[in-house]
């Protein structure tokens, strides 16, 4: 099992037929259906079960397709990584990065790196906090851009200032016009839209306060949040600086009085993998704006 044959075994995987991806390949169709046969007569196991007009992969073949992929992205790396060595500082920095978290990156992260080291390019990859570390401890980024609460075994980070979190709504919702703040029992019957990242810390912090939220909407990403609490659908929770992802015109916003309704954007890396020197300026970079 070999990189080219991974590749080809992805592009079958996202053509879903021989022929669109041999022609995508730009190879003749046998070739590629031996590749196939050889790769899972090396595996032992049916990776695909062939249609007349398509393949649908097997409980395998989707495994295999989530690691080929991975490995290709790992591969891509490093070679990446040993072309940066030679490069100094003007290479290509893999980040990741939550949604919640971006609109933070953009305005005081990367504008500022860039301003000071003009040849960097970047790749982002973008997914929830558990896709985020998987990415990192795989060696496809070298760092993560996350937020507070995430499991830090492995891992080095640093963290920006804690920021509250905000609760954004349509005009009807708004019990009163007269606060631009609200404190916790405010939140007590009314449909909230939440970050599942959150949940815990949202049911805990209700918890508290005695009572049960009633999550009318969970979801994975901040600006699907801004979404439907736009079309006046429930109440939002988000973290402060969240709010510059998405249009928020004739929003109310609210910031949540709460000592536990409180989170921070951190960078992590891993303690296991090779870190290079571009990134450890971007971290220095990063450390600069605490």
């Amino acid at each position: 099992m070999d990189i080219k044959q991974l590749r080809y075994f992805l592009t079958i995987a996202e053509e879903g037929q021989i022929t669109a991806a041999a022609k995508k390949l730009r190879m003749a169709q046998p070739p590629l259906s031996q590749q196939l046969k050889l790769l899972e007569d090396e595996l032992g196991v049916k990776l695909a079960e062939r249609g007349p007009r398509s393949i649908q992969l097997t409980d395998a073949g989707e495994m295999l397709r989530r690691r080929a992929q991975q490995m290709i992205d790992l591969a891509d790396s490093t070679a990446r990584e040993i072309r940066d060595i030679s490069k100094g500082l003007s290479g290509t920095l893999q980040i990741g990065t939550v949604s919640s978290s971006g609109a933070a990156l953009l305005t005081e992260r990367l504008i500022d790196f860039l301003q000071t080291y003009e040849g960097v390019k970047f790749e982002i990859h973008e997914g929830n906090t558990f896709h985020i570390i998987d990415l990192l401890q795989s060696g496809v980024i070298e760092i993560g851009i996350v937020r507070t609460p995430f499991h830090a075994g492995g891992l080095n980070w640093i963290t920006m200032k804690q920021e509250p979190m905000i609760a954004v709504m349509a005009p009807r919702f708004d019990w009163n016009p007269a606060a631009d703040s609200c404190d916790i029992p405010d939140l007590q019957g009314r449909p909230l839209i939440i970050y599942r990242r959150f949940e815990s810390l949202i049911r805990e912090t209700c918890g508290k306060a005695g009572f049960e939220p009633e999550l009318f909407c969970k979801n994975d990403d901040a600006r699907t949040t801004l979404q439907w609490a736009h079309a006046g659908l429930g109440i939002g929770i988000i973290p402060e600086s969240a709010l510059r992802l998405s249009n928020h015109t004739g929003l109310i916003v609210k910031t949540i009085n709460s000592e536990y309704l409180r989170t921070q954007i951190a960078a992590i890396w891993s303690k296991e993998r090779y870190l290079s020197s571009l990134a450890k300026r971007f971290i220095d970079s990063f450390s600069e704006h605490e």
